[in-house]
């Protein structure tokens, strides 16, 4: 069967828990692939140093080169490997939770399906990118006993933040890397087919995740039937309007417990969420743990 359409009863590869930044620096041989069918929990971020890879997500394909960040929502189908033709692949990659600022700068450069494929930032911007990730690699092992460590290394081991301290320092390498890459770059035409109603009601949902969305009050802000609007954003995001919408939630559910003081329930009205059992139940669906138990392990709470 080809690596790119996976046997849907079949998880493929596990991803790291939603919640973690994990990273590392791969350097693969012909041969190497990774199939996730269900996709992942986390977003995945890949910056190839050498060598040539290639991923899909959902229908999108991007074939990656030196210079290239490659970066998959999470919830749909994906996979990469090292391309055909190529000797190897050596690249940065790292799982995580996006920060929702993050979207903005991404959104120019969507390929479709929750990929987005920046190739065009210039060498200039290549060291100071490589550096960010040995800075986030460093800063993922600190232990908050002393300072963080020195000298990171592309020394193919896998680095995981656990510490609130750990993970705030690797996030704020990885924006400075996507603030890099897309700033510097040239964003590339659309996807040919990529409907601009869909990509306008991503925005809306984006935009505002804790307001009383429906398919019908999307669909009409987009001008398009329910019916209509429900079958085109499913096929070209990989999921319903209504699971998009979920997921968006419950990001912004995450960001406020990591920033904010605010109550859990307040939280989960905030995001969108009527019912605290539901969001309670949703949350732990999620993110594998109740949403005070989340804040307890992850926020830097005010004060």
């Amino acid at each position: 069967m080809p690596a790119d359409r996976p046997d849907n009863d079949d998880p493929g590869v596990p991803a790291p828990p939603p919640g973690l930044v994990v990273l590392g620096h791969y350097d693969q041989p012909p041969g190497y692939g990774v199939s996730r069918p269900r996709g992942s929990a986390s977003w995945l971020f890949t910056w190839t140093t050498a060598g040539r890879g290639r991923l899909w997500q959902g229908g999108a394909r991007a074939s990656a080169g030196a210079g290239d960040l490659v970066v998959l929502a999470p919830g749909v189908r994906h996979g990469y490997e090292v391309q055909a033709g190529a000797r190897h692949w050596r690249f940065w990659w790292v799982h995580c939770q996006a920060r929702p600022s993050w979207g903005a700068w991404l959104r120019p450069y969507e390929a479709g399906d929750g990929m987005y494929v920046v190739t065009s930032a210039p060498a200039g911007v290549h060291d100071r990118v490589g550096a960010a990730f040995r800075r986030m690699q460093a800063d993922a092992r600190w232990t908050g006993s002393g300072a963080p460590p020195d000298g990171a290394s592309e020394d193919g081991q896998v680095a995981v933040a656990h510490g609130s301290a750990a993970r705030e320092l690797a996030l704020c390498a990885l924006e400075e890397i996507v603030l890099l890459t897309t700033a510097a770059a040239r964003p590339t035409a659309p996807r040919p087919g990529l409907d601009p109603r869909i990509r306008r009601a991503r925005d809306l949902i984006d935009a505002d995740p804790g307001a009383p969305h429906t398919v019908r009050s999307l669909a009409e802000a987009v001008a398009l039937s329910p019916s209509r609007f429900a079958h085109l954003f499913s096929r070209q995001v990989g999921q319903s309007p209504m699971r998009a919408l979920r997921e968006a939630r419950l990001r912004h559910a995450a960001r406020l417990l990591e920033n904010t003081d605010l109550p859990v329930e307040r939280v989960g009205a905030a995001s969108g969420f009527v019912s605290p059992f539901h969001f309670n139940r949703a949350f732990r669906a999620r993110y594998g743990t109740p949403p005070g138990a989340y804040r307890t392990t992850h926020a830097g709470l005010p004060g």
